[in-house]
This record gives structure tokens, C-alpha cells and sequence, in this order.
């Protein structure tokens, strides 16, 4: 009689040395590794223009922007990923197995695909609002202009505030307003 198949269970370590090693990106969670999926040039773009919005609306203020190379660790669940745009106000705290991991950002950005979606909304954002000093989870969508504020409250619970064309969607943890049309100005970034 065969027996199951028996699941690989990797250290935080192990993950870290795989991780220098490997051309293509993973996440980390509960021993388990899991491929991150290449991205298409719509969500490359649309990363790199969040992104660079962002720094310019920064810039002079005590806020670093970063781009989906840096790691971002979840302590409380373990959790380790690479968010699309990540923003951290203040010092960079990083984790103490893993320097290259930052455990503390204000602002996190996915752009979402249609294999990913249902991931970042859920269970990748139940993750991040693990992390005490993330005041702003922002979804960006493919097919439209269209961007989701999930801001964390004083009680701790959760708002959604979303904004469209012709609209502006305020990060009120960093008193700043992404223009939905200069995020999406660059033709290659238009929605189908």
C-alpha cells in the first residue's frame, strides 16, 4: 500500500537560504513555501506608478516607499511576503532572523490579478492586519480605475473607502490623496 505524500516542512532558515538563492520570489508561512506568480507589464506599471506617486507626494516627509523587493514579515502569524508597494514612516524596523524583512510599514499596496485577488483580499489582508503600525491596506485593481482604501481605525476595526476615475483616494495615515488618473494616466496602464 502507497503512503500519502508526506508535506515538506522548511525552518524560517531554511526558507531565508532558498530564498537568497532563488531568481523568482516566495512567501513563508507556517513551514510551508510557496511560489509567487510573475506578474503581466499591466502590473508592473501599475506597481511602478503607485509606487512613484507615492515617493513624489513623500519626498521631504520621514516616509521611505518601497517596491516589492523588500520582504515584509507578519511576527504575530508568520507570514512572510512581498507586498507590491510597501511605505514605512519613521525607522525601519527589521526582523531579527531576517535583516531583510521589514516588520513595521504604514502602508501596504497590492495590485490585484485575477489569480491573486481572491488571496489579497482575504486571507493575505486577515495576515496583514496583524501588523500594529499598518494603518492603510490598498487594493488596485487591473480591469478599471479603481482604488480600495482599507483604513485601520482607532478601534481597530477596518473601513473601505474607494475611489474611481476622476477621483482622488486619501491615505489618511499618511495625509496624503493618490490621484486615481495619474496613477492610470500612462497608456499602458489603461484598462481593456
Amino acid at each position: 500500500m502507497n503512503e500519502p505524500a508526506r508535506k515538506i516542512i522548511w525552518t524560517y532558515a531554511e526558507y531565508l537560504e532558498q530564498e537568497r538563492a532563488s531568481p523568482t520570489k516566495h512567501e513563508f508561512l507556517n513551514g510551508e513555501i510557496f511560489a509567487m506568480a510573475g506578474g503581466t507589464p499591466e502590473h508592473a506599471r501599475l506597481c511602478m506608478s503607485v509606487g512613484a506617486e507615492l515617493r513624489a507626494q513623500l519626498r521631504g516627509r520621514p516616509c521611505a516607499v518601497y517596491s516589492a523587493d523588500m520582504r515584509v514579515r507578519v511576527q504575530a502569524t508568520g507570514l512572510s511576503t512581498y507586498p507590491d508597494v510597501s511605505v514605512v514612516c519613521g525607522k525601519l524596523e527589521r526582523d531579527l532572523e531576517d535583516r531583510d524583512a521589514a516588520l513595521n510599514p504604514s502602508v501596504l499596496v497590492e495590485v490585484l490579478s485575477d489569480s491573486s485577488e481572491a488571496y489579497d483580499r482575504g486571507q493575505k489582508f486577515a495576515h496583514y492586519r496583524h501588523i500594529p503600525s499598518l494603518r492603510e491596506y490598498i487594493v488596485v485593481s487591473q480591469h478599471e480605475p479603481r482604488i480600495e482604501v482599507f483604513h485601520r481605525n482607532e478601534d481597530d476595526s477596518w473601513t473601505l473607502r474607494e475611489a474611481r476615475a476622476g477621483q482622488g483616494a486619501h491615505l489618511q495615515a499618511i495625509g496624503r490623496t493618490l490621484s486615481v488618473d495619474e496613477v492610470y494616466r500612462d497608456p499602458l496602464t489603461q484598462v481593456q
